[in-house]
């Protein structure tokens, strides 16, 4: 995906991509008191439009937020999975509604149903001209998954006799984010601090920063401090 806005962002917030591992709605869920985890999922996925008009306020061009892993899909159990694809789902089908995103899905589509294909491949088609933000939905997605596609991809495209030496340019083409900035800035909610291999090649230079809240509790306030952090810090960018 390319022609990501080019609005600048502001003094406060640097960030033109930023990524968002949305963590911790199961354990909201059992805090609440609710009988079952996709409670937490639904309250948390239901305020994804709310954040992304936060992110845009801010000046962010691009959003990547992870909201099913490839590992989830293989160790979580089917009834709860059936709950997070219905979940996601009707997320899709709101940001599809109010267009004011351009909604692009990565991940690998064989591991979903083709229900949620269908709902995504429609979402990106009927947002690709809205003015707003890009926001990558990230469901099905594992970093070295999206990697490895990407090797295997460049792999065919030598085979068809597109020969020469591979560079990280050559390769970055092949991803799943291709044509975007590589994240500034990826939060993990819920005080887990790992990575879980998001956006492995991209964020490879990209400065993390680990919130407390669990994702249903996140508000514009802790996005604003996230930025802020970024902001303080000194990116040597591998230097």
């Amino acid at each position: 995906m390319s022609d990501v806005p080019s609005r600048a962002p502001t003094a406060e917030a640097p960030v033109r991509h930023l990524g968002i591992v949305l963590d911790g709605n199961r354990r909201w869920a059992r805090r609440q008191g609710l009988p079952g985890a996709e409670h937490g999922h639904r309250d948390g996925f239901a305020k994804i439009p709310e954040v992304l008009t936060w992110c845009a306020e801010f000046g962010i061009g691009v959003v990547t937020l992870w909201m099913l892993s490839d590992d989830n899909i293989a160790r979580r159990h089917t009834e709860e999975l059936e709950h997070l694809y219905s979940i996601d789902e009707a997320v899709i089908t709101r940001l599809t509604a109010m267009r004011r995103w351009r909604v692009h899905h990565i991940g690998d589509p064989a591991l979903l149903p083709d229900r949620l294909v269908k709902a995504l491949r429609h979402a990106e088609y009927a947002t690709r001209d809205a003015c707003g933000p890009l926001v990558n939905l990230a469901i099905g997605y594992g970093g070295r998954r999206d990697l490895l596609n990407a090797i295997n991809a460049l792999v065919r495209d030598s085979a068809d006799g597109l020969t020469g030496e591979v560079t990280a340019d050559r390769l970055a083409r092949f991803l799943s984010t291709a044509g975007q900035p590589d994240p500034d800035l990826i939060i993990r909610t819920s005080g887990e601090c790992r990575t879980s291999g998001f956006l492995l090649w991209q964020a490879a230079l990209g400065e993390w920063y680990f919130s407390d809240r669990l994702w249903p509790d996140f508000t514009r306030d802790d996005l604003q401090e996230a930025l802020r952090a970024y902001a303080r810090r000194h990116r040597r960018l591998g230097a």
